[in-house]
């Protein structure tokens, strides 16, 4: 799926320090690439930076709360770099290439065509798409909605990319329309925190922001890759370290940013070639482990309150929780040996994170996708509030839960009302403020949307961003249940794999990017996100379109919703000659967006308000929930291993730039699978042997990849790791937790032996 290979595969451990010179050599050698010299530069200064700057479209890490003039991280310009392409893919292009040829190109090959640059219609007698009107675009759109028997045989779907007031119109046609149906990515990465914490606290966010981890004692980072995934958390990392915060990593793999770093814009650091510890301790649990260890942790915890009174806040916890006997118990009652069988670690091991946590007055701890995407991620989860719990690192500074949001405003799409089950009463609100009648019953997520395409019943699906086909589980079968569609629409900013696998009619509509100006009636707009924190605030392009016919989001949708709701009292047009009239009523329809316009443009912007934070728990309690859930077994039956899919540092979601994968020393290959080399000599594997690796689905049912290469790595026994979206297809879309409807794509049950 990434580009050609440059050479021979080769895999080499990297031992030097993440971030740093590094990234400054890979960062250089891309904008060259990408002869980017000028603008790459210039979109650097102005990315992150407050009230005056656009908000970078990777990750949701929080803006740096000193107002930092260089908040940046190499994924993050490579991100905006690539947005911000001089190539163009417009009606020449696709008037050369058939969708039958593009179909056999590379992810790589598509994305690297550059920015789309007008509406595109797909033609079914030639197999080409040719140029369509925006007036006929919403047209096709409107028609296809309009005519459809049932509201729910639609499907809304977006990805963290969007902004807020896009994001809120976009809700807000789907519901006037009819229906619920508004999956996201969300579905696919943090429904389980969303879920446990609304269960545990009565809010589905984490109550932490970036001045927390300014202050903890203690910080533990759960299954996050940061260095890739979250980059500008290693300033974080490197300053909790030098302030001389514990920092514990728990994942299978050792990634670099658990080792040390040198932070980018530290220029004397950079100048010295001085590298910082980025952790205290490294633990390696097998997949899915985590909530075996953190359960170990709470054992050590009570275990040593027998006779240290300190060991528990039991003001705290008589105060503000529920359930706490029952826990107890259940911690009581689960054998050691038991914890060290489904960790994977020893119980020396479990007592040093046990006791860091212990010695800690303040502690955070963070999860990104290698906690949620398991069966049991929100019992995981849930686990993870219940320490918290015990010592009372809640509502106070420099403590508390803290889920990484992995895309841009991934949390932002869920605030505004991308929610499949919305509560009644952000319904009842949404309906007092913005007149009309939105349907109560629960709408279909993501998994739910591919089921029902693949039985008929989605006829029409709009795609807000992302690339869906590439995304989801069960490659063939989504890529199948697209093409069932009588409709797909796709608003992109550049060719994708969800252009070529699509329904019997297809709508390409191209938008503005994040770093573009967006001009409309009443002069320059900005547009509003939600990081991982809660904080909201401004993004104002600072680029000309990359084409006059591109469209903003929020106009997109304002033209989609007019053309299938002719009749409708909602001002869409209105709306999009100044988004601060979207704004003010967001204000009035959202909690804890009052006052919106005003204190948006305070610097950097304003928190939403969470209860939680200040000890009040909006659960049937009143009070913080202990949960008191059943271990799972996570070890894998004999022969077969426990598969967990991942990104390379190459690649942001489903976007690869190259097949490389610096930090864990690889280069020139993607279809790859990561393993312990005990199990490659069990299985009489040669390092960068080729094998075959075959999933066995709860049905019984198996998919397969053929001929990918063993790469050894410090990886447990029983375990393996590999690249998304190539190892999708593993993934069956049955395969989904019972608790979050989450498609298990970091526990895929395997069995890899020698290509035969």
């Amino acid at each position: 799926m990434g580009p050609t290979p440059e050479g021979e595969p080769r895999f080499e451990p990297y031992h030097h320090p993440a971030a740093g010179w590094g990234a400054a050599k890979s960062v250089t050698n891309f904008l060259v690439r990408e002869k980017a010299l000028v603008d790459g530069p210039r979109a650097i200064m102005r990315m992150n930076h407050e009230n005056t700057g656009f908000d970078c479209p990777g990750c949701a890490w929080p803006d740096d709360t000193k107002g930092l003039h260089l908040d940046i991280c190499e994924n993050g310009i490579k991100h905006v770099t690539w947005e911000m392409t001089s190539k163009r893919v417009g009606r020449e292009f696709f008037a050369t290439h058939s969708v039958t040829e593009l179909a056999g190109w590379s992810d790589y090959d598509l994305e690297n065509q550059g920015r789309l640059t007008e509406p595109m219609v797909y033609d079914p007698e030639s197999d080409h798409y040719v140029p369509i009107s925006w007036k006929d675009a919403f047209e096709v759109v409107g028609r296809a909605l309009r005519g459809l028997d049932d509201p729910n045989q639609a499907s809304y779907y977006t990805s963290g990319r969007l902004g807020n007031e896009a994001t809120f119109l976009y809700q807000l046609m789907a519901r006037e329309l009819g229906t619920n149906n508004l999956p996201d990515c969300s579905n696919m990465c943090h429904e389980a925190s969303g879920r446990a914490l609304q269960a545990s606290l009565g809010t589905g966010k984490g109550t932490v922001d970036l001045a927390d981890w300014q202050t903890a004692d203690a910080l533990f980072i759960f299954g996050v890759n940061a260095a890739s995934n979250a980059p500008r958390m290693l300033t974080a990392l490197a300053e909790a370290y030098h302030r001389g915060a514990a920092i514990v990593h728990v994942n299978p793999l050792v990634e670099a940013a658990a080792t040390r770093t040198i932070v980018p814009h530290d220029f004397t650091d950079m100048a010295l070639f001085k590298s910082t510890r980025t952790s205290t301790l490294n633990l390696q649990p097998r997949i899915g482990g985590d909530m075996a260890l953190v359960r170990g942790m709470a054992k050590a915890i009570l275990e040593q309150s027998a006779t240290d009174p300190k060991a528990l806040d039991q003001e705290f916890i008589e105060r503000h929780t529920h359930g706490f006997d029952a826990y107890r118990a259940l911690c009581e009652a689960t054998p050691w040996e038991e914890l060290e069988r489904q960790s994977g670690l020893t119980r020396a091991d479990i007592l040093k994170a046990a006791r860091v946590y212990g010695e800690a007055d303040r502690s955070i701890v963070s999860w990104c996708l290698g906690v949620t995407q398991h069966e049991h991620g929100v019992d995981t989860v849930r686990e993870i509030v219940n320490l918290l719990l015990l010592r009372g690192n809640l509502g106070r500074e420099g403590a508390g839960p803290s889920p990484v949001r992995g895309h841009s405003n991934v949390q932002g799409n869920r605030t505004c009302g991308i929610d499949h089950r919305p509560s009644d009463a952000f319904l009842d609100r949404l309906a007092e403020v913005c007149a009309i009648e939105p349907p109560r019953a629960h709408g279909m997520d993501t998994v739910r949307t591919i089921e029902a395409m693949s039985r008929g019943e989605i006829k029409v699906f709009v795609c807000m961003g992302g690339n869906f086909a590439l995304a989801a589980p069960d490659t063939p079968v989504t890529y199948a249940a697209l093409r069932t569609c009588d409709l797909t629409v796709q608003v992109s900013t550049k060719l994708n794999r969800s252009h070529v696998v699509h329904g019997a009619g297809a709508l390409i509509l191209p938008c503005l990017g994040r770093t573009e100006k967006d001009h409309q009636r009443k002069g320059v707009q900005s547009t509003s996100v939600e990081d991982s924190m809660s904080m909201v605030h401004l993004s104002i392009g600072m680029k000309r379109p990359a084409s006059p016919h591109l469209l903003s989001e929020p106009a997109i949708v304002a033209g989609m919703a007019r053309a299938a709701l002719p009749d409708s009292a909602t001002p869409w047009e209105w709306y999009i000659e100044d988004y601060d009239r979207i704004r003010d009523t967001m204000a009035k329809a959202l909690d804890g967006f009052e006052d919106f316009n005003r204190r948006v443009r305070l610097p950097l912007g304003f928190r939403i308000k969470q209860p939680a934070r200040e000890l009040v728990f909006l659960t049937p309690s009143g009070r913080a929930e202990f949960s008191a859930a059943e271990l799972p077994d996570v070890v894998p039956a004999p022969g077969t291993l426990a598969l967990g899919t991942m990104r390379s540092h190459d690649q942001w979601n489903t976007t690869i730039y190259s097949d490389n994968d610096r930090y864990r020393g690889v280069k020139n290959l993607r279809t790859l699978v990561f393993m312990n080399r005990a199990d490659m000599r069990e299985r009489g594997i040669a390092d960068l042997g080729p094998v075959d690796i075959t999933s066995t689905a709860r049905d019984g049912s198996r998919r397969s990849l053929h001929g990918y290469l063993a790469v050894p790595y410090d990886i447990p026994r029983g375990c393996a790791a590999g690249y998304m979206p190539e190892m999708n297809v593993l993934c069956a879309l049955g395969d989904y937790s019972t608790q979050s409807d989450q498609p298990i794509m970091k526990h895929v049950n395997v069995t890899i032996a020698p290509s035969g």
